[in-house]
């Protein structure tokens, strides 16, 4: 039987230190965009995907991402009292949105052993892994364009975006060649990975982001990696050696990635949401032709 991609896995530890003092006291996830966390938009992806089971792994000082994905008897009953129907239906549809399975990760070791950390919930079946800073607007999601390209390779499936100049250096960068005419030509065959090489160095122009389908053998690749600076595990290692083994692919996703990790990536992602509402976007618009720039 082919394989199935039904897991997602969101490593939530970090300690979101770019968007200082906000993050002080509250997770970067659960930062608002518009007016839902980041987190959330990723969580919809994931179920839009197909995917009917979410893990989150989270670390100290995150118990606030797992009360908002859970019922909140208090607030319903105060809305439901008020005969605040819409507002309801909006409340209620998170705690109902899907399956949510969370593991405590004490340190945040690396993005490797955040994933590491899913390994017993996973199980022996490929499984996506989101960041949540990373929030693509694309139809359909960018997620479930990586899930056609498994079914039809099952193998492991990286989202790749093409970054030029200098930018590149902040990114995992792939060394590829063209697969087959399938998928537009979007799709390539890794041949190696190179974490944050210098603009000069770098093997192409196709930069990792945050999205991944990998298949279970990656679980014990990260097992047999050793730690680097600063005692992290990272992912990018454990697929490397991933890719010894098993065949891996590189997919360019159409949609529109923003990085909300970064403060200026979050305002503009800010602003691109709201323009798109049909009830923020007309008096938004007015707004900003009205700014003096």
């Amino acid at each position: 039987m082919p394989m199935r991609v039904r897991k997602a896995v969101f490593p939530a530890a970090g300690l979101g230190t770019r968007f200082l003092p906000a993050t002080k006291a509250q997770p970067k996830e659960m930062l608002p965009l518009v007016d839902k966390p980041i987190i959330q938009y990723g969580v919809e992806e994931a179920l839009a995907s197909g995917c009917d089971q979410i893990i989150i792994i989270t670390g100290r000082g995150k118990q606030a991402i797992e009360d908002h994905f859970d019922v909140s008897y208090e607030l319903e009953k105060m809305l439901e009292e008020r005969k605040k129907t819409d507002l309801l239906k909006i409340v209620r549809g998170i705690s109902d949105m899907i399956h949510v399975a969370y593991v405590r990760q004490k340190e945040a070791l690396g993005l490797g052993h955040a994933v590491l950390m899913a390994r017993e919930l996973v199980g022996n079946e490929p499984f996506a892994v989101l960041l949540a800073d990373d929030i693509i607007d694309a139809d359909p999601p960018c997620l479930k364009q990586m899930i056609d390209v498994f079914n039809q390779t099952q193998s492991s499936v990286i989202a790749i975006q093409i970054i030029q100049g200098k930018a590149i250096s902040a990114y995992g960068v792939l060394d590829v060649k063209p697969a087959d005419g399938r998928f537009d030509g979007r799709l390539y065959e890794i041949r190696n990975m190179v974490e944050k090489p210098k603009l000069e160095e770098a093997p192409s122009d196709l930069a990792v982001i945050g999205r991944y389908i990998l298949t279970p053998t990656v679980f014990e690749t990260l097992s047999e990696t050793k730690a680097g600076v600063g005692g992290e595990l990272q992912l990018t290692d454990g697929m490397r050696t991933l890719l010894k083994r098993e065949k891996m692919y590189g997919y360019v996703f159409e949609g529109k990635r923003h990085d909300a990790g970064d403060k200026l990536g979050f305002l503009q992602a800010t602003i691109e949401f709201a323009l798109k509402r049909k009830d923020l976007g007309g008096p938004l618009r007015e707004y900003l032709k009205g700014l003096k720039l």
